[in-house]
């Protein structure tokens, strides 16, 4: 199965509010109320998954297999932030992204992501197994 219809220099863009329940101290990943870098790598890949979605074939679909991130500033609750995701490269199966988040003021985050097209039945039979 190759992703015919997945080129290079597709994108897409995400956003969402900072809220309470997103920042570091709610999520466990720090001491301060601040977006969290768990929501921020959550947003990149929610820009990189909706890039994909209806480009697979029916049955497939697309799963995380790395994420290396920068989060370079911090927005306080109430901002925006927007996700962008920019396809990089295409492979087979595995796509790599350019993934960058923003808030209001500047670039908060920049990083690259790769998803692998994978059968949602035979991937799910596999994780089950392990049961």
């Amino acid at each position: 199965m190759e992703l015919t219809d997945v080129k290079v220099g597709l994108q897409n863009v995400v956003t969402e509010e900072v809220t309470q329940e997103k920042t570091a101290r709610a999520m466990g990943s720090g001491s301060l109320p601040v977006y969290a870098t768990p929501a921020m790598t959550c947003l990149m890949e929610k820009a990189a998954t909706e890039t994909l979605e209806s480009l697979v074939p029916e049955g497939w679909t697309t799963v995380g297999i790395s994420l290396h991130v920068a989060h370079k500033a911090a927005t306080p609750v109430g901002m925006k932030v927007r996700a962008e995701a920019e396809v990089t490269a295409v492979e087979g199966r595995k796509v790599t992204f350019t993934v960058r988040a923003f808030d209001d003021a500047e670039e908060i985050g920049v990083g690259t992501h790769e998803r692998f097209a994978v059968q949602k039945e035979k991937f799910l039979s596999k994780a089950q197994a392990k049961h």
